[in-house]
């Protein structure tokens, strides 16, 4: 795979698709784990808004990856280590974006795993590891424009 252009249209796609994705999560009740728990919506609504928040996140780092580097990546947890072999996040970004891709992937293969507390207490506590990653993932563009392709 030759590098070319990472495309400005899917990075602007995909970190809106994760602002969209958190904010409806904290629209939930989250500040009443009583009425959070009283409609079972707000479960399901929580899980599949974090997931498709994690999976926007990944699937930008793949395509960061394969246009900016000239690197297919099929699996998600690969990209958090190739992200820091080129300097894209720091180690300790790319440990948090590994454990966010294992969580992903917990929520996809695991899901009979994932309990509604377990799902709540991530939702009150941990939504600012997906927002960290979108903002180090920001800052990275910002600071390599020439890697960017500005058609929207």
């Amino acid at each position: 795979m030759i590098p070319t252009s990472i495309s400005k249209r899917v990075v602007v796609d995909r970190l809106n698709w994760v602002e969209q994705m958190i904010g409806a999560i904290r629209k939930l009740p989250l500040a009443d784990r009583e009425k959070f728990f009283l409609d079972s919506r707000n479960i399901h609504t929580a899980e599949s808004c974090l997931r498709r928040s994690l999976e926007a996140l990944l699937d930008l780092g793949r395509h960061i990856l394969a246009k900016g580097f000239g690197i297919g990546v099929t699996e998600y947890r690969e990209v958090s280590l190739l992200m820091e072999e080129r300097g894209v996040l720091s180690h300790d970004d790319a440990d948090l974006l590994g454990i966010l891709s294992g969580y992903r992937n917990r929520l996809v293969h695991f899901y009979h795993e994932v309990d509604a507390e377990e799902l709540y207490n991530i939702c009150v506590s941990q939504l600012t590891d997906v927002e960290h990653i979108a903002d180090e993932l920001r800052k990275w563009m910002r600071e390599h424009p020439q890697q960017i392709d500005e058609q929207l």
